[in-house]
């Protein structure tokens, strides 16, 4: 897992609540359990047409935000079936850090898991941060997870919330192997001494 320490460019402004997962990636893709191949077809429903040709209204297909790397959207994001393809859909687009009001609990730990940074906000700040992403490529957000900061291109500062423990992985690049791979000496202790103990295992 890539590490997250600092972020800073164009943000896709995405205002609805209630975004489930299927909105995310639609259930027919939902065959593979490779992660990567599935950005093209995040939100599919919304940002294809009907003869697979894009939709020039929906905000990932516009110019300026092709390339964004920061979400901002409504309250509830990620919500219904736990797919863990949600998250895995985003980070292949490029998304690497979602900011709203809410989030599903299961979605919200499905992003850790896999590199990306939710970032609860209270509404109005959310707001303030929608109307920035707004403006496209004439405002650049900064997302700071050591010092717990989202910054506006005015210069204003939106502190976060993240658990500590989260944070410690992110800013790492520590998923759920890594972690256990990180006591792999104490694993190879235990797994010497069982055997001497019980060679007949």
């Amino acid at each position: 897992m890539d590490k997250f320490d600092k972020l800073s460019g164009v943000a896709a402004p995405l205002p609805l609540v209630n975004v489930d997962t299927d909105m995310i990636i639609p259930k027919q893709f939902l065959k593979t359990i490779k992660r990567s191949g599935l950005g093209v077809n995040l939100f599919d429903e919304m940002r294809y047409q009907d003869d697979g040709s894009e939709n020039p209204d929906f905000v990932l297909n516009r110019p300026a935000y092709r390339e964004a790397q920061i979400l901002v959207a409504g309250e509830n994001f990620g919500c219904g079936s736990s797919r863990e393809h949600a998250p895995w859909a985003l980070l292949d687009f490029g998304i690497r850090c979602v900011i709203a009001p809410s989030f599903a609990d299961i979605f919200h730990n499905n992003c850790f898991k896999n590199g990306i940074l939710p970032i609860t906000l209270p509404q109005e700040q959310v707001d303030a941060l929608m109307a920035e992403a707004e403006k496209g490529s004439n405002a650049r957000i900064e997302v700071d997870l050591e010092s717990q900061t989202v910054t506006a291109s005015d210069g204003t500062r939106y502190p976060f919330e993240v658990d500590s423990f989260r944070k410690h992985c992110l800013l790492n690049g520590l998923d759920d192997i890594a972690l256990t791979l990180e006591k792999s000496s104490r694993i190879a202790s235990f797994e010497t001494e069982a055997d001497a103990q019980r060679p007949w295992v």
